[in-house]
């Protein structure tokens, strides 16, 4: 009996459906053990606001019924005053859909929904936008109303009965709009303009996730506690360079394909062991490319030139294919690769025993972990014009980030997700003030009593960014300031409180805040933001490129030699400013009036600020760079020979020594060396060794960092930076760094 018990489970195994790109790692099922860490891994997210009662579940239904027959409503009127016959207007239909966190099922409590409105051919975008906008003004229960037309994917904002949405719209080729519409068909795009089919994007993107994973509660279990890991880590931020929730939506459901049966809590340690050991940047993929005759762009290092930069691709599902990670830098890959692993040592530690879910949700100490930060303030004298700028500075801190990268002495620079409000006493012209904090960690350089680095170019080409964007969509207003100021660990007391610096669990507001922010309030000013899978991008927003070392560990050695080298860190000063014990040292300060007589501040022992770049600053040098060998890829792209331009001597170096990265259905073959061998397979480690098949090399450069793709994003640099009544003190930053 049991030979042929064994038989049928084996056939049953056989005849399950397949998913994925490569067959599954292992199809165990569940032991009791492993339903009762399930249970307690939902009893720790509960505090978190993660899970909504019924009686707000069905509210958003009723919402969104309204908003539906608003939709109906809206269109029959707009056909009537094109002359349609009755029969048709009668007929013409119109439909809500909804995408992102609340069609994937994993939204938590007080969270927007994502929504589109479909039309038929004969309604405009421009008749959404005025006739529709009109009849939201008019209805009650509508707050906050506003457009955003110019945004990548134009969007209305609004709040009804207490629940905010944006609402995206397209317009489909085709008479009318049933209620059994399926957006999932690749030839409802035929026809279509490029908005139209960005609106669509998000919708098609989430059902094809729902589609290719075999349990979808497990999987929303799941995905829910992943994104509370990555919120409570810092690391929950498309905006920012990390990623935003289609792309963890994706990774989850990567895992949930390699392990079909699994239950939550075991998905969740897989999750970590799968991508702590990934081969970046080999593409993450839930299904093949399907090739379509649509003609539009998709992501493919063989043919997009900017495609081979992306350092951490997670594709999407639905055509067009695209990249939604496409923000990531070395950076921000290196700390979510650490924190990968983290969390791979501490769900090890809760599936044997050793500890609770709690310690995987406690969030990461930044203020602690660098011993330099860049503190980045935007400040504004109205609380309207504040959100604004906010919303663009915010928007522009990844460029910050890489131009940090690309300096020869930095190692990382590591920006915190979370903003703070500033202390008004200091911005006493402007009321409204945000922080935020980026760590840094410099390079140990051998063979040198003191380095001298020079800060002043990427601060500047930053802030400059900034308001050449602002200007160009003519949001730059009297008092919209920026200012950069570098601090060490023992000053940050001046900028936070002590129970900031020193806490070590962030509470729910913390966690809310850090997700959200302002961003709720503000116009979608990033055109590339992709929380909610809206874009397809074909342009190279300011990323670095691929690099084939190993990310550094800013909590191991690379942070420990940093810690050696800045042990004893001072400033070189050209001409000292007055002093003021909370302020650290301004960078580039730009505001609409400046008062001539102000100085810039310093701390005691804060850098100050030279007015001039001085004669003894290490140039920055170009050396030769040993050429990146071909690198392995999925779906037989093809050996593309590159000649590959020199590395700038200051790309952030990386620990251990370069590897060559294997093929990714390579990495998923050796992946069977963690086939399960029941619980004792189910509780341990094993280290991912490379087992053999036909390597297929993606194309990648390694080229210099000082050479950019154009961006479609960022205004063109030869764009004048404002110079109205906007004055640009062009101050210079210099760090020496002795042994």
């Amino acid at each position: 009996m049991k030979e042929m018990s064994a038989n049928t489970m084996l056939d049953s195994q056989r005849q399950q459906k397949h998913y994925g790109i490569t067959s599954p790692i292992s199809l165990a099922c569940p032991k009791e053990i492993d339903h009762i860490y399930t249970q307690k891994l939902i009893d720790a997210m509960k505090p978190f606001g993660v899970f909504e009662d019924e009686e707000e579940l069905n509210h958003r239904l009723v919402v969104l019924g309204k908003l539906n027959n608003l939709v109906k409503e809206w269109i029959s009127d707009i056909s009537e005053s094109k002359n349609l016959p009755p029969s048709v207007v009668a007929t013409v239909g119109g439909k809500i859909f909804t995408f992102g966190s609340y069609r994937l099922g994993v939204h938590t409590k007080g969270a927007d929904i994502d929504a589109l409105c479909v039309a038929p051919r004969h309604v405009e975008r421009s008749d959404f936008f005025q006739s529709f906008f009109e009849k939201l003004k008019h209805q009650d229960g509508i707050r906050n109303l506003r457009a955003v037309e110019d945004a990548f994917v134009p969007v209305i904002k609004f709040e009804f009965d207490g629940i905010e949405i944006d609402l995206v719209f397209a317009r489909l080729a085709i008479q009318t709009i049933s209620d059994n519409l399926d957006l999932r068909d690749d030839s409802r795009l035929r026809s279509l303009d490029i908005r139209c089919i960005r609106s669509l994007n998000g919708c098609r993107v989430t059902d094809e996730i729902l589609h290719l994973v075999p349990n979808k509660e497990t999987f929303r279990l799941t995905l829910r506690a992943v994104k509370l890991w990555a919120k409570r880590r810092g690391i929950y931020s498309n905006m920012l360079g990390f990623l935003g929730g289609v792309s963890w939506a994706m990774l989850v459901a990567r895992t949930c394909q390699l392990y079909p049966n699994a239950a939550a809590s075991t998905l969740v340690h897989k999750f970590f062991l799968v991508f702590s050991k990934w081969e970046w940047p080999n593409p993450v993929l839930l299904k093949q490319p399907e090739e379509s005759n649509l003609n539009l762009p998709v992501w493919d290092p063989r043919v997009n030139p900017s495609d081979r930069y992306h350092l951490m691709p997670i594709i999407t599902p639905a055509y067009p294919q695209q990249n939604s990670t496409y923000n990531v830098s070395t950076s921000t890959r290196t700390v979510m690769v650490e924190e990968f692993k983290q969390g791979l040592a501490v769900t090890d530690e809760i599936l044997q025993g050793k500890s609770d879910w709690s310690k995987l949700l406690e969030p990461p100490n930044f203020f602690q972990k660098y011993r330099h930060y860049i503190v980045l303030t935007a400040s504004a004298s109205t609380e309207e014009n504040h959100l604004e700028w906010v919303g663009l500075v915010e928007s522009k801190i990844r460029v910050l980030v890489g131009n940090l990268e690309r300096n020869e002495f930095i190692t990382l620079a590591h920006v915190n997700p979370q903003s703070f409000p500033g202390n008004k006493e200091h911005h006493k012209a402007n009321n409204y003030v945000s922080m935020w904090f980026l760590g840094i960690i410099f390079r140990r350089v051998e063979n040198a009593e003191s380095v001298n680095i020079d800060l002043t170019y990427d601060i500047q080409s930053f802030t400059d960014t900034v308001y050449r964007q602002a200007n160009n969509i003519n949001m730059l207003k009297d008092g919209m300031k920026i200012e950069a100021t570098h601090v060490k660990k023992k000053q940050l007391h001046h900028y936070l409180p002590a129970e900031i610096l020193q806490k070590k669990k962030k509470s729910l507001s913390d966690v809310s805040r850090s997700s959200g922010g302002l961003q709720s309030k503000r116009s979608s000013l990033d055109s590339n933001c992709l929380d909610s899978s809206r874009d397809t991008d074909n342009g190279t927003p300011f990323n670095s490129p691929v690099s084939t070392n190993k990310p550094s560990n800013p909590d191991s050695p690379a942070e420990e030699a940093e810690r050696n080298s800045t042990e004893h860190a001072t400033v070189i000063v050209e001409k000292l400013p007055s002093v003021s014990p909370a302020q650290g040292l301004s960078i580039p300060v730009i505001g609409a009036t400046v008062d001539p007589t102000a100085k810039a501040v310093s701390s005691p022992s804060v850098c100050t600020i030279p007015t001039v770049v001085g004669r003894n600053v290490i140039p920055r040098i170009t050396t030769p760079h040993n050429p990146v060998q071909g690198q392995p890829h999925l779906n037989g792209l093809s050996n593309l020979s590159k000649n590959v331009t020199p590395k700038r001597s200051h790309s952030p170096p990386m620990d251990g020594t370069s590897k060559r990265l294997k093929d990714i259905e390579k990495f998923i073959r050796l992946e069977s060396a963690f086939k399960d061998s029941h619980a004792a397979e189910d509780r341990k480690r094993k280290p991912m060794d490379a087992i053999g098949g036909e390597s297929m090399p993606i194309p990648t450069i390694d080229t210099s960092r000082k050479k950019r793709l154009p961006s479609k994003e960022l205004p063109d640099s030869s764009s004048p930076v404002p110079a109205s009544n906007i004055r640009i003190i062009k101050n210079s930053i210099r760090l020496t760094l002795n042994r």
